[in-house]
């Protein structure tokens, strides 16, 4: 069975658009693209060569795969994730199922992303690594089909842009298996599925009168 691994970076405030550069994703008036950059150093390029270092395939929204076709293809034999990324397989996700996706060894996963996945999940083969792709990454959370998270957290607050998190998610409970803090200040995080959420509580039992009408008068 393949696990479908999502890679993220998020800014504090969980704003995932445009990380590599201005003329990304400027969609929305977004006006920070880039803002990666700064950040970037050799603890986190680590930690994106050891998430890149196992035998993966590519899933992709159809924005992402589009900025990483006109991309990716053209850095040079110098950058190892190029041909890298040129020789493993692309899964796209997108609403248009007869889009041609002619990176080589694209493919277009068809008009039902979830079940196509769900399939993808029980065969053989490298896991899945997700990149970039906030609208797909929602949809992997709503159907529960998100088996890891590397996130990578930047200690800055973009106010506004695309998310990694929205509403109407599928609760779970999730798991902290390895951390490590860089030297720009980014926080890297591996977390894993663990089970459901699990409540507890800490007020008084029984209620007190005062804690009574305050339920009471709780709209």
């Amino acid at each position: 069975m393949r696990k479908i691994i999502v890679g993220a970076m998020t800014s504090l405030d969980g704003v995932m658009q445009a990380p590599g550069g201005p003329h990304e994703d400027p969609t929305g008036g977004f006006r920070y693209g880039g803002w990666v950059a700064p950040y970037f150093d050799l603890v986190l390029g680590q930690a994106v060569g050891e998430m890149f270092s196992q035998p993966f395939d590519l899933l992709l929204g159809r924005k992402t795969y589009e900025i990483f076709a006109a991309h990716w293809p053209y850095v040079g034999a110098d950058d190892p994730i190029g041909p890298l990324f040129d020789r493993i397989t692309k899964y796209v996700a997108t609403r248009n199922p007869d889009l041609q996706v002619n990176w080589q060894n694209s493919r277009n996963l068809g008009a039902d992303v979830v079940e196509a996945l769900s399939r993808l999940k029980q065969e053989e083969g490298p896991d899945l690594l997700t990149q970039g792709s906030t609208e797909l990454l929602h949809t992997l959370f709503r159907h529960d089909l998100a088996d890891e998270i590397h996130l990578s957290i930047f200690p800055v607050v973009l106010g506004t842009g695309k998310r990694l998190f929205m509403d109407n998610l599928s609760p779970g409970a999730l798991k902290l298996v390895s951390s490590r803090v860089s030297g720009s200040g980014v926080t890297v995080n591996k977390y894993v599925r663990d089970g459901q959420i699990r409540t507890g509580n800490f007020q008084i039992e029984p209620p007190t009168e005062a804690e009574l009408g305050r339920r009471r008068n709780l709209t």
